[in-house]
C-alpha cells in the first residue's frame, strides 16, 4: 500500500466501488481487491475539472518504465469489461491496474504482482479528457484514447 493518497475522479471512484461491492462474494483475488478498496478509502476524490492532468485516471494512456528490466510499456487503464491485454488495456482490478491508479508522471510505483514485487516509473500520462479554454473538462472519444 502507498504512503500518500492517490487522486481519483468522483465518477471513477463511484464505479470502482460498485465493482468492488459486486465482487465481495467472489472468493478469488480478495486480498488484492481489499488493497484496492483501501486505496480508494485514502484517495483524494476530485471533480474531473480539478484533476491534475498528469494523474493516471481511468481510460488514461500511460507510459511506464519497469525499473528492474528497463522495459517500457504503453498501457491504458481500463474497467474490466474494456480490458484487452492484446491491446494493452489493463483492468483496474488487476494488480498492475490498481498499482497505476491515481499516480502521477514521475512517480515510482512499487506493488506486489503475481510474479513478485515490481517497481515502475510513470513516464507519461495522457488522460481520456481534455480541458477547454474555460477550464472545463470534456471526455474524449474512446477511439482517441
Amino acid at each position: 500500500m502507498r504512503e500518500r493518497p492517490i487522486f481519483v475522479t468522483e465518477s471513477d471512484a463511484t464505479r470502482i466501488r460498485g465493482l468492488l461491492a459486486v465482487r465481495e462474494s467472489v472468493e478469488r483475488d480478495q486480498d488484492h481487491l481489499q488493497e484496492l478498496k483501501a486505496e480508494l478509502e485514502r484517495a483524494l476524490v476530485l471533480e474531473p475539472g480539478r484533476m491534475p492532468c498528469d494523474v493516471v485516471t481511468m481510460n488514461a494512456r500511460v507510459q511506464v518504465l519497469d525499473l528492474t528490466s528497463g522495459e517500457r510499456r504503453d498501457l491504458v487503464l481500463a474497467f474490466p469489461w474494456q480490458a484487452d491485454i492484446s491491446a494493452q488495456r489493463i483492468s483496474v482490478l488487476a494488480p498492475l491496474g490498481t498499482a497505476l491508479l491515481g499516480y502521477r508522471e514521475g512517480d515510482e510505483v512499487e506493488w506486489v504482482m503475481p510474479g513478485g514485487l515490481r517497481r515502475l516509473r510513470i513516464e507519461k500520462v495522457h488522460q481520456a479528457f481534455r480541458t477547454d479554454a474555460s477550464g472545463a473538462r470534456e471526455t474524449l472519444a474512446a477511439a482517441a484514447v
